[in-house]
């Protein structure tokens, strides 16, 4: 059974960073597609980026240059350092996971989630 476990929500200022933590547990996959998405009240959730085991990632536009995501196989845990946080971040921030070298952008081809952290960012 996959778990993910999201933690290092919280709120902070604008131009402030926080760093947020997945550990993954259960996952006996030789090669999977690591992700963050997020939801905004009354929006729908949100790819923001993706980190494959080959080491390869992309994000989101509007995040480009702030976050980075990164993993410590060690740990088995996924993080997501964000800086420069704008309000417009403000959101619930999800990891997700999928097995196979390929990533996605759809959040449907994620099978499994955390239960998410909260990040709110004030202007």
């Amino acid at each position: 059974q996959v778990q993910l476990v999201e933690s290092g929500g919280g709120s902070v200022q604008a131009g402030g960073s926080l760093r947020l933590s997945c550990a993954a547990s259960g996952y006996t996959y030789s090669s999977y597609c690591m992700g963050w998405f997020r939801q905004a009240p009354g929006k729908q959730r949100e790819w923001v980026s993706w980190l494959s085991t080959y080491g390869s990632s992309s994000y989101v536009t509007s995040v480009k240059g702030r976050f980075t995501i990164s993993q410590d196989n060690a740990k088995n845990t996924l993080y997501l350092q964000m800086n420069n946080l704008k309000p417009e971040d403000t959101a619930m921030y999800y990891c997700a996971a999928r097995s196979g070298g390929a990533c996605a952008t759809d959040s449907t081809q994620f099978p499994y989630w955390g239960q998410g952290t909260q990040v709110t960012v004030s202007s």
